[in-house]
């Protein structure tokens, strides 16, 4: 007997159906017949009848409910004092982040820890990289996620790799699928005026011998990419910085790969709640 067979048995019981209580468990009504069949294997009489307006308990099954949710009940308690323990149930997680990450790679993490843990008070701040550092070393956020490397000052963790790409109008001749370095010599870039981002990529330029045109020098990256759609220039940022592609732009990777590494951040010397222990655990999971 296993604490997940007398979860179907109750689910279904409460439900009045299989299919109901397998929508409920999300999972399939195989598999709650599976589990069915394997405790009144186990226990040897049956528990449930079936019948054309779904399943009842037999007598049997009526008193093995009582106890089937005692031994739940218990479980939840159980739960709930190791999570207590924890600091798992109340306190707060407060986190910062740069635009990108908290767009595409924090939402889904962060729907799932509240429904793991609703009474965990979530609170995210849009910050550039280093306020999401200053941030930090002021008490301001418990943990940050900001492109790699950082300084040892802070505890970092890799959750990500994000592609630098080039973004160029449609208008105009094609492109091929694979760039050249040829391709983008006669490009007018509009360029981010985020110098870690931008000292990246004029850097990548240079390791490879290439000279970078700037038309234009812009502060927000949904203008840059607005600006490429229109044909005003073409732009090299990260694909996350990137999205989301408007139809009027064309996205191709560099003739010589370059990548950010995206990591979570937290100050060296400060110990970490069970909170922020269990939110990076969901972050590196992905």
């Amino acid at each position: 007997m296993n604490i997940h067979h007398l979860t179907v048995l109750t689910t279904i019981i409460r439900e009045g159906t299989f299919s109901h209580a397998a929508l409920v468990l999300d999972t399939s009504q195989a598999a709650v017949s599976r589990a069915i069949a394997a405790l009144e294997k186990e226990l040897g009489a049956p528990l449930l009848k079936r019948g054309r307006f779904g399943a009842k308990p037999t007598q049997l099954g009526e008193r093995v409910l009582q106890h089937a949710q005692q031994i739940l009940d218990l479980r939840e308690l159980i739960e709930y004092e190791v999570n207590l323990e924890k600091g798992l149930y109340g306190g707060s997680l407060r986190i910062g982040s740069f635009r990108s990450a908290a767009t595409h790679l924090l939402p889904p993490v962060l729907a799932r820890f509240c429904e793991q843990f609703p009474r965990v008070d979530v609170s995210l701040s849009e910050l550039e990289p280093a306020g999401v550092e200053q941030a930090l070393r002021e008490g301001q956020v418990d943990m940050g996620l900001v492109p790699l490397p950082r300084s040892e000052e802070f505890r970092v963790w890799e959750v990500a790799r994000d592609e630098y790409v080039a973004l160029l109008p449609k208008k105009g001749r094609s492109l091929p699928r694979r760039l050249t370095w040829p391709d983008l010599s006669n490009q007018d870039f509009v360029l981010y005026n985020y110098a870690e981002c931008t000292s990246v990529v004029r850097e990548h330029w240079n390791r490879w011998g290439q000279k970078l045109q700037v038309a234009y020098v812009i502060k927000e990256d949904s203008t840059i990419v607005s600006m490429v759609a229109q044909g005003l220039g073409a732009a090299i940022l990260p694909r996350l910085a990137a999205l989301p592609i408007p139809h009027g732009v064309q996205v191709r990777s560099l003739p010589e790969p370059l990548e950010r590494v995206i990591g979570v951040a937290t100050l060296a010397q400060t110990p970490h709640s069970p909170a922020v222990d269990a939110f990076i655990s969901m972050l590196r999971e992905g």
